[in-house]
């Protein structure tokens, strides 16, 4: 053979191999951003499983807060109903998907103000337990997201730099949406008794 056939196909050799490792970085990058939408989901899924057992428990208490506690249930009812893929999410779904899970955080935080009504509710150990549990997850939330964003970034980095965006191209990764604050986030919310 030829030394100058040598150079080349040594030449497409290394192309090849850096393409093959390319392409596997890239696919368990969009791996992990998946895996972690899932985790992202599940937290919001404990949360919304932990809402019927705190309505109830106020209910209990506070039969006349009615509008209260359905503003909650219809709350969870259209954030559960909501499911975007991690893979093709635009940000205008993302913002949805966001306002949903807002919304819930809006209708927990005014039936948890309406608990400070009832004394006896306040010091009921059930509700006591759910209240915890739901800080918890909202704790959790806060995390996963965050770690959501991380996955996200480093995946978007990657798509992004040269050589690896010619592979992200040819191969069609696009680059993923990340969480964002709501507009308004910026302010406390008002809490009135």
């Amino acid at each position: 053979m030829k030394k100058s056939t040598l150079i080349i196909l040594a030449v497409v050799a290394v192309v090849v191999v850096w393409a093959i490792g390319g392409y596997n970085g890239l696919v368990s990058a969009d791996e992990k951003v998946s895996e972690q939408w899932a985790n992202v989901e599940t937290t919001y899924q404990r949360r919304a499983d932990l809402i019927p057992n705190l309505v109830n428990t106020v209910k209990g208490y506070a039969s006349h807060e009615q509008e209260t506690l359905q503003a909650v249930t219809d709350a969870r009812t259209r954030a559960t109903s909501i499911t975007i893929d991690p893979s093709t999410a635009t940000a205008e779904d993302m913002e949805r998907y966001m306002a949903a899970q807002q919304e819930v955080g809006s209708a927990l935080g005014r039936l948890i103000a309406v608990s400070e009504s009832y004394p006896e509710l306040k010091a009921n150990q059930n509700f006591l337990e759910l209240q915890s549990q739901l800080e918890g997850t909202e704790n959790r939330i806060s995390t996963e997201r965050k770690r959501y964003n991380e996955l996200v970034k480093e995946f978007n980095v990657k798509c992004r730099r040269f050589p690896m965006n010619l592979l992200a191209g040819i191969f069609g990764f696009d680059l993923k949406t990340m969480f964002e604050a709501q507009d308004g986030a910026e302010n406390a919310p008002v809490v009135e008794f």
